[in-house]
């Protein structure tokens, strides 16, 4: 029985430079879904080009959510010893 031979695949090759940390937790979290970077590189590709964007929503954080931020980073945060007294908290600063 005679072989057919494909022809071979033209593939480009793409290269990335990310945090060591970021491609183990990223590789972890493919391979429970059954992929490999190559092919989440390939499927986010393909959305881009199907969708003419980036198949997600890209967000700058507005001046509020950036003091919120720093405000959290820094640590001078109010910290409550019950749901309720956080929630009179608020309703006190709602009054204000």
């Amino acid at each position: 029985m005679p072989t057919t031979l494909l022809p071979p695949l033209k593939v480009a090759e793409i290269r990335s430079r990310i945090e060591p940390d970021l491609k183990e937790n990223a590789t972890r979290v493919l391979a429970s879904c059954g992929l490999n970077i190559s092919d989440a590189v390939r499927l986010f590709l393909r959305q881009v080009v199907a969708q003419n964007g980036l198949p997600f929503e890209v967000k700058a954080p507005n001046a509020v959510t950036v003091a919120a931020m720093k405000e959290a980073d820094s640590g001078n945060l109010p910290r409550f010893g019950s749901v309720q007294e956080l929630f009179d908290d608020l309703e006190k600063d709602g009054e204000e």
